[in-house]
């Protein structure tokens, strides 16, 4: 599903990060149906991301980035591996910074 990438960093302020940890769990599920892989549920991501005070939220960040990347060269396209860069945003609190340049790739990859 494409998202609006303006509208949940909008909802996700109003909502005081509510709706982040929704978003968290929706790249998780979507990320995991477009790659075809098997993984934990976006439940159990936010479940053990709050467990661990983020700690499980950076791992997954990183991981994150390599699913997508694989995701992009499978649909055939010319992939960058953003997992540093999602990994490094996330230990210095810009969660939601990489979360929209994860839905941007997805957006992209499903739009294609």
């Amino acid at each position: 599903m494409e998202r609006s990438i303006p509208q949940c960093i909008i909802f996700s302020i109003i909502t005081c990060g509510i709706y982040g940890l929704y978003w968290l769990m929706k790249l998780n599920d979507e990320t995991l149906e477009l790659t075809g892989q098997e993984g934990q549920s976006g439940g159990m991501v936010l479940l053990l991301t709050i467990v661990t005070c983020n700690i499980y939220g950076m791992y997954w960040a990183y991981k994150q980035g390599e699913k997508i990347s694989a995701m992009v060269e499978k649909r055939g396209g010319a992939a960058s591996n953003n997992a540093i860069l999602y990994l490094i945003l996330c230990i210095f609190g810009l969660n939601i910074i990489a979360y929209a340049l994860m839905q941007d790739e997805i957006n992209k990859t499903v739009a294609a």
